[in-house]
């Protein structure tokens, strides 16, 4: 099989994980503060992976690390807030919707902050996008909710974490300035590369927790339910999910890897629908499906090359 038919089929696999990631999380925070779970979640996800991946986790230089780590804190900063929009939103399939933006934004975070070029096909899609995001909020009496706000402002962390995996995982070259020449920089192996970016990200989440939030008076209700899915979540929603997703991004671009991840939106929809019985309006439902549309329009290239290699 082919290394970018392998990454696809398992990007795919991805999204299906990211969906019920969904569940099991919504089914943690109605047990214990958001944050909390977040730290505890992604913990046992890196300590998990850590003992399968020991052995590349000692063959990390300092310089791998440095990059794991940087990937890690802003993967952290999205988790963060994508958290607390499940928390304040009352439609999963909504703020997947919205969180799958993060697709759209990554031509322009390559753009700023590693001189990419954007192609055409994302300014086609941007307005689209934003005609989605406005109908969302009209369905919320002409206002956008604090979830919805906290969706958005991951959906761009997403797209920062998206690049810098992406980058760690394969061979990149960073580029000469006054000071240091151009370098060639060593890919991260997934496995240990995912370890230290799930441990940032708890440990991001579980500073913010002990800052904001409280554990006392009832805030935890622990019992072997939340413990039940506390585990689903860092073993299945996170450990599986990232490894692969990491391993997969190794395997292929970051542009043809976006594409697939733009189906985690609609399992999400799907499963909240049999999960939680959760219905939409008319007006999110048109929303949700002009960010799709967006998402397709802006990945339309790679698909249209994607469906001429498969001979469809």
């Amino acid at each position: 099989m082919k290394r970018a038919t392998q990454s696809d089929l398992l990007l795919i696999g991805v999204t299906l994980l990211a969906a019920v990631s969904w569940m099991f999380s919504k089914e943690a925070i109605a047990l214990m503060p958001p944050l909390l779970f977040m730290g505890l979640r992604f913990l046992l996800a890196s300590a998990f992976l850590a003992c399968i991946g020991a052995k590349q986790l000692r063959q990390l230089t300092r310089e791998h690390m440095m990059r794991s780590a940087r990937v890690g804190v802003v993967f952290g900063v999205a988790m963060l807030f994508w958290v607390l929009g499940l928390a304040h939103s009352e439609s999963m399939g909504e703020g997947a919707f919205l969180t799958s933006l993060g697709v759209l934004l990554v031509p322009i975070v390559g753009r700023l902050f590693f001189a990419e070029s954007i192609p055409r096909s994302t300014w086609l899609a941007m307005p689209v996008a934003l005609l989605g995001v406005a109908l969302l909020s009209l369905a919320h009496g002409f206002a956008v909710s604090a979830g919805q706000l906290f969706y958005l402002i991951a959906a761009l962390g997403l797209a920062m974490f998206f690049t810098l995996n992406t980058r760690a995982a394969t061979l990149s070259v960073r580029k000469a300035s006054s000071r240091q020449a151009a370098l060639e920089l060593s890919a991260v192996h997934p496995l240990a590369l995912t370890v230290i970016a799930l441990a940032a990200v708890g440990l991001v989440t579980l500073c913010a927790s002990l800052t904001l939030e409280s554990w006392q008076g009832g805030a935890v209700r622990w019992s072997p339910v939340l413990w039940g899915w506390l585990f689903a979540s860092a073993v299945v929603g996170t450990a599986a999910r990232f490894w692969l997703q990491t391993y997969a991004q190794s395997l292929t671009t970051q542009t043809s890897g976006a594409v697939m991840l733009i189906l985690e939106p609609i399992w999400v929809a799907l499963f909240a629908a049999f999960w939680f019985a959760e219905t939409l309006v008319l007006l999110q439902w048109l929303g949700c499906l002009l960010i799709f549309f967006a998402l397709l329009v802006n990945r339309w290239p790679l698909l249209r090359s994607i469906m001429t290699r498969r001979g469809i």
